[in-house]
């Protein structure tokens, strides 16, 4: 009873203070009092409920027969655009808080709405080694369900909310990358709805063009309502080796050779200054070694269940309950930012984000970039080993300034022909941007599937300077 009167003293303080403060000077300076009381808590009953949700469809086997009307009635909603006169463009419905994208498209209010509610695990194929999935399942549910059945995806970015069809038209990595590449190069087939409200079927083998089109496109060249993925059979540990480095030259020169070598199931590194970096490789393993466990306990039962449920919130709801303010604050004096540049420029990349920005540390991942004929490849037509450079968090320089120092670096980018993920800001001008990306195919396939009344251009849908 004591306990129970303390608790609700505690409680009726804090509403009479958020009551004299307000709510927005408490989610603007107390941020942390309403992160860890209220959106902690509400990320863990979200994220039930989707495992409950995800699990009960997949068991009762009720997820194709829901598909195909599902697929049917985005059809419906195209058809019916058309059929009223096409007056605006199209996009999907999902509201933007929900997407783990910082960026605020306000393309959604003047758009026409296409709901795409499909958030299921269709079919886990083995024999073929393939997973079908609708584009609103994300990484959380197919993790849960793969690995209860011993198997995982090649590329498995590591936040939950990602979905597949954020990761199919936008892009994800991971520390298997150096072998698999980008999450696009597992994907082998595609489903799309089209302007027209036709659905087609895209691979390597059937309608091509258009397979290698659909990366990077952001949903400008069709609406995705279903992939078929790679998955691998998986071990129940991965053996993790962290390596100190000093010297930016020598890192950059151990991280390219752990990358190279294939005995590495994992690379990344995390570079903590300009001289000072960790190279971590992987390996999976059914053996686990305890006693090596960062915290020896960290499996005990009570450690699990009073502090295993404090994972960070989901990025949707802290986007959700932002607020103006705070937007603008993480947009001035924030950096989230991934740029992808060749191995070989490493370590003037790291300079240059030493010189325009001063994150640290800065999150290093390398990837295998096969040749193609879409939006991103090699200048040549061999693979090349890149590296995916991720800094976020506040800038230390002092001349930092979001819009000239960004520019900056998207300059670096460009000259050693690399790339930027368009989940971030992007502050590239037209002619900067199709500078960067190969948009000779996504463009023909624009005109030839009708998509210029029905699709904005991926670039007036991502950059600032064409957002209004």
């Amino acid at each position: 009873m004591d306990a129970l009167l303390y608790v609700g003293g505690a409680l009726l303080t804090l509403l009479l203070w958020i009551r004299v403060k307000g709510l927005d000077y408490v989610i603007v300076h107390q941020r942390w009092v309403f992160v860890c009381l209220f959106l902690l808590p509400l990320s863990v009953l979200f994220d039930v409920y989707y495992y409950v949700r995800a699990w009960l469809i997949f068991k009762m086997c009720s997820a194709p027969k829901l598909h195909d009307q599902r697929v049917r009635d985005v059809q419906r909603q195209v058809r019916e655009w058309r059929k009223d006169g096409a007056k605006t463009h199209m996009c999907t419905g999902r509201p933007g808080w929900l997407t783990v994208s910082l960026r605020v498209g306000k393309y959604k209010k003047t758009h026409k709405n296409i709901m795409i509610n499909m958030m299921d695990i269709l079919e886990v194929d083995t024999k073929r080694q393939v997973v079908r999935v609708e584009p609103l399942a994300n990484m959380g549910q197919v993790t849960a369900l793969l690995t209860s059945i011993g198997w995982t995806l090649p590329v498995l970015p590591e936040l939950d909310d990602l979905t597949v069809g954020g990761l199919v038209m936008g892009t994800g990595i991971e520390s298997s990358s150096h072998i698999y590449g980008l999450f696009q190069h597992i994907c082998v087939a595609y489903e799309l709805v089209l302007a027209d409200g036709s659905l087609v079927r895209c691979t390597e083998e059937d309608n091509a063009d258009l397979f290698h089109a659909v990366p990077w496109s952001c949903g400008t060249l069709g609406f995705l309502v279903a992939a078929e993925v790679k998955i691998v059979p998986a071990k129940a540990w991965v053996k993790l080796r962290y390596e100190p480095v000093r010297g930016l030259e020598n890192i950059c020169r151990r991280f390219a050779a752990a990358s190279e070598d294939k005995r590495n199931t994992f690379v990344e590194g995390l570079q903590y200054g300009r001289d000072a970096a960790v190279v971590m490789t992987g390996t999976m393993t059914d053996h686990a070694e305890p006693d090596k466990d960062i915290i020896p306990f960290g499996n005990n039962p009570i450690f699990r269940w009073v502090f295993g449920w404090m994972v960070p919130p989901k990025i949707s709801l802290l986007k959700l309950t932002q607020g103006e303010t705070i937007r603008r604050l993480y947009e001035q004096h924030h950096v989230v930012q991934d740029m992808l540049v060749p191995m070989k420029d490493l370590q003037a990349a790291i300079a240059r984000f030493h010189q325009d920005v001063e994150v640290y540390p800065l999150w290093l991942c390398p990837f295998l970039l096969p040749p193609g004929r879409g939006m991103v490849h090699p200048r040549g037509q061999e693979a090349e080993l890149y590296v995916d450079i991720g800094a976020y968090g506040e800038p230390r320089v002092k001349h930092f300034e979001a819009k000239a120092s960004t520019r900056q670096l998207e300059k670096f980018v460009r000259e050693v022909h690399g790339f930027q993920m368009l989940y971030a800001d992007v502050y590239m001008d037209r002619e900067e941007f199709w500078e960067m990306f190969d948009g000779r195919l996504y463009r023909r396939l624009r005109d030839e599937l009708g998509c210029k009344e029905a699709f904005p251009e991926v670039y007036d849908k991502v950059c600032k300077a064409a957002r209004h």
